[in-house]
């Protein structure tokens, strides 16, 4: 990555982002977000420069410079990538922590955080815009959607399939094998055993349905 990036967001989540970027040396232009309160204050030496849809820090995003969506709200999300898209005609980047390991053969689409110690293994395939924290562990073979959320420390194991807007909470362990389904929720420390259907939530080990 040679541009400068935009962060959209000056959450957290937004600073956990920025410390990615500058482990691998990329400069920071500013920070985009909404909270008026925040406009021209700096986060360490990176500035929230004005709201994100602020045109004259807009018209430089897929020109001069890059950009990611540091939001965690996936509708809100993918709302604002959307007219990132047909607006600026531009993608999010990956925002990938030098210290994560990714198989040669891994594939990984756009505009992903991969935190600091993650692990995924070989013919792994991870999907667009998706959130995986530090520490987790996708082994080989697994599928991972878009928009999918992974907390610190969990561990997709070989050939788990997880769809569009799941959430695996900290420190879960998938065994392999399972299928996670779209929007799916997996509470932290649990252990799933058998799948978990369209937007179900699971807790316990072993994982069982909350109603």
């Amino acid at each position: 990555m040679s541009k400068p990036v935009i962060i959209v967001c000056a959450t957290n989540l937004g600073k956990a982002v920025m410390e990615v970027f500058k482990s691998n040396e990329v400069v920071v232009y500013g920070f985009l977000d909404d909270d008026q309160k925040l406009h021209g204050k700096e986060i360490d030496d990176v500035t929230v420069l004005g709201a994100t849809d602020a045109p004259e820090y807009r018209k430089i995003i897929g020109k001069t410079c890059d950009v990611f969506v540091a939001s965690d709200d996936n509708a809100w999300r993918a709302r604002m990538i959307k007219d990132l898209r047909e607006t600026r005609e531009t993608m999010p980047v990956n925002a990938i922590h030098k210290s994560a390991w990714i198989a040669a053969s891994a594939i990984l689409h756009h505009g992903c955080l991969i935190n600091q110690g993650v692990k995924i293994g070989s013919e792994a395939s991870i999907g667009s815009h998706c959130i995986i924290n530090a520490g987790a562990v996708i082994d080989y073979n697994a599928r991972i959607g878009d928009f999918v959320q992974i907390g610190a420390g969990a561990v997709i194991s070989a050939d788990v399939s997880v769809g569009d807007g799941a959430f695996i909470g900290a420190g879960a362990t998938i065994i392999p094998g399972i299928t996670i389904g779209d929007g799916g929720r997996v509470g932290a420390g649990s252990v799933v055993i058998a799948n978990v259907g369209k937007n179900e939530t699971v807790f316990g080990n072993p994982a069982k349905t909350i109603k």
